[in-house]
Order: structure tokens, then C-alpha cells, then sequence
């Protein structure tokens, strides 16, 4: 097939999904072509099968801000015509689902019907998505779209109670390539990070106020009372310049690096005891799922689709939003112990290699089939 893949290119979990989706497909022989206004994070390097359209918008002096969403419009258009695409496959709703309408629309009057497919990450829905000013064209586009996934049970039913919604949504989890995230011995690099065996914690995120990164440090306060160990903030937002001043109040500078974006987590996560992710909300956990594939154990809350990635009491344990004690007390259960340790390494990996991406992408290709059999021209 050649697939036509609509996304935002950055760090955030519907780029890096889109972006791992794609390689993949590519991989299996099918044509990909990304259409974004930048290189995906992730698009790092030379792919057979793998093509990239940048989306350029116009700097006219007549708007405020640059219409993207009548540029992309035009682009998509445009590489549809001349690539003889099969489908569109658009990640997040806004504005993607509501273009490929538009997209369609345009490629009608020329005789030519392009089936959409529209997949929902989780902000889409229950953020932006919700916004009174965004929530009529949100629910027109996703039933205007003609096959529709979400990332998660939580995240399906989550949209059906918000919006009135006709379609069918049809759940696909996130994934995870084992040829990247995996385990590998880092011990030369964790010895430099922690010299004297102290337990490493990571967290990874975009720092913004719904990830509340603020209790991965209360939480570490109070294994740090119980243990040596050390905290791995990765990643960088809006929240950073309070988080580094809360570093300080606590008087833990010392144990906490902030690393900024990195591009080779798993090099991190490789050397990681135990993940935390405290989210106020989260509609899959992909940062856990990648925890989970490198055998680190997570401490999360149970928001969200959260509860389908982390086990309770078996990869790690799930806490209420807001509970950095029960988190510290669970962090504890698990770094106290070796054998408890290693049990809950052990079963993080079984756990996650159940979202392997050579089982979710079978999934993704017979959708696109139904889909395109399916469409009504």
C-alpha cells in the first residue's frame, strides 16, 4: 500500500507513534509518506520505502498567523495526485481529521475518493478536544472519517461519553520495537551516574502540568530518607524552571539531573531501577511501555489507559493521582528487596512484550484493508 501518514513531528506521544508506525510499515514493504511541517524526532535516518514531504506556510502579510491548517491541506492534496496514495492516516484530531476532510472533499471534484483513517492519542479528546471551541468540528471529523482507532480501551470510552460519536472506534494499542528498546549493559555508564551503586529513578515527559513531575520529586524525597539513590529527569517544558527551583527547596540538587530532550532513551532507561510516572491523565503510558522493554519496573498512577500498560503488584504498582506516599512506600517495596527486584524486571519485559510492534502492525494493515474495502465512494 502507499499511505500517506498526517502528524505533529515532535517529542509528544502521537509523533513518536506515528513516526515508529510508519518505519515499520515501511519496513514490511509498504510506501510511507510522512506530511508535516518538520522532520519527525524520531525520522533520524535513511529508510527504504520511507519518504518525507515538508509543509511549507506561507508568510503573507494579510494574516496574523499562518493559516497551517489550509497549507497542509494543499500539500496533502498535492502528494495524494502524484504519489497515487491508498490512504491517509492522520494522528490527533486537531486539526488532522478535520484537513482530511477537507482533503477529500478537494479530491472529489476530480473524481477520486481517498479513504481516512483517524487515530486519537489522548489530549485530542480529553483536552484540547473538549474545549467548546474546538469540540463541534472535533466530533464532525471523527465521524466523517472512515475507520477510526484509539490507543487505548480507556481512551474509546473516554470519547464516546464526550462527544457524539457514530463511528466505530476500534482500539489498537500502542507498540514497542525490541530492536531498539532493550536491555543492554550500560554498567560503565552507570557507574558514572551513580559510583557508589545508588538506585537509579528515571522519569521521561514534556514537563507539562498534567505529567505533574513535581511528585516524581516528592516521591524520591522520601526513598532518597530511606536509600542512596539518584533521580534522571528527562525531557523539557513549561514546568522545568518550577521544578528546578523545587529541587532546591528540597535541598536534593545534588541527587537530581535535568538531561534535557534526548534522543537515545533507551541508553537511560538501561541503566534505570525503577520508572516513575505520576500523570494526572494519560491515555496509554508509552514512556512506561518503553520502561517496561529495557525490564525497569514502574511506579504510575491509575489515570487514564495507564492501568492496561502497568500491572498492579506484577510490572510495578498504581497509585491514586496525587498519592506520593503510597508511590514512595511502593518504590520501596520494590528497590528493598533484589529478589522482588528482579521478579518485577522480569515481569515489566513479559509485560511489555506483549505490545511488540511485530504484533501490533498486522493489526494497523488488516484496518487499512478493512477500511479500504469497506469505504463507501
Amino acid at each position: 500500500m502507499k499511505i500517506g501518514i498526517v502528524c505533529y513531528p515532535t517529542y509528544g506521544g502521537s509523533g513518536v507513534v506515528a513516526t515508529e508506525l510508519g518505519m515499520g510499515l515501511a519496513r514490511k514493504g509498504h510506501q510511507i509518506h510522512f506530511i508535516t511541517y518538520r522532520q519527525p524526532a524520531r525520522l533520524t535516518h535513511f529508510q527504504q520505502n520511507l519518504f518525507y514531504h515538508e509543509v511549507s506556510n506561507a508568510d503573507y502579510p494579510l494574516f496574523e498567523y499562518a493559516p497551517y491548517d489550509t497549507a497542509l491541506t494543499s500539500k496533502i492534496v498535492d502528494v495524494v495526485k502524484y504519489e497515487n496514495l491508498d490512504l491517509l492516516h492522520v494522528h490527533y484530531a486537531i486539526p488532522h481529521a478535520t484537513v482530511a476532510y477537507l482533503v477529500k472533499k478537494i479530491l472529489l471534484t476530480e473524481g477520486r475518493y481517498l479513504p481516512v483513517v483517524t487515530t486519537l492519542h489522548g489530549t485530542d479528546i480529553t483536552l484540547v478536544g473538549q474545549n467548546k471551541a474546538f469540540a463541534p468540528v472535533v466530533a464532525f471529523s471523527i465521524n466523517k472519517s472512515d475507520g477510526v482507532t484509539a490507543v487505548s480501551e480507556q481512551l474509546k470510552q473516554e470519547t464516546l461519553k464526550a462527544f457524539p460519536i457514530h463511528k466505530e472506534i476500534k482500539v489498537i494499542h500502542n507498540f514497542i520495537d525490541f530492536q531498539r528498546f532493550k536491555k543492554s549493559n550500560k554498567d560503565h555508564f552507570k557507574k558514572a551516574i551513580a559510583p557508589n551503586g545508588e538506585k537509579i529513578l528515571v522519569h521521561i515527559s514534556n514537563f507539562r502540568k498534567v505529567k505533574r513531575v513535581q511528585d516524581v520529586i516528592y516521591v524520591f524525597k522520601k526513598l532518597y530518607e530511606k536509600t542512596p539513590c539518584k533521580l534522571l529527569l528527562i525531557g523539557d517544558g513549561p514546568e522545568r524552571q518550577g521544578l528546578e527551583e523545587l529541587c532546591r527547596q528540597v535541598g536534593l540538587c545534588h541527587e537530581i539531573r535535568f538531561l534535557g530532550k534526548q534522543d537515545a532513551v533507551e541508553e537511560l532507561l538501561a541503566i534505570a531501577d525503577l520508572f516513575i510516572i505520576p500523570s494526572e491523565n494519560e491515555s496509554f503510558g508509552l514512556a512506561a511501555l518503553e520502561a517496561m522493554a529495557c525490564e525497569v519496573p514502574v511506579i504510575s498512577s491509575n489515570a487514564g489507559g495507564l492501568p492496561e500498560v502497568n500491572i498492579h503488584g506484577k510490572t510495578g504498582f498504581l497509585a491514586d493521582v496525587g498519592d506520593v506516599d503510597a508511590m514512595a512506600r511502593y518504590a520501596w517495596e520494590i528497590l528493598s528487596d533484589e529478589k522482588t527486584h528482579k521478579k518485577f524486571r522480569q515481569n515489566a519485559l513479559a509485560q511489555a512484550k506483549k505490545f511488540d510492534i511485530e504484533h501490533i502492525l498486522p493489526q494497523y494493515e488488516a484496518y487499512y484493508e478493512f477500511v479500504l474495502k469497506s469505504c463507501v465512494y
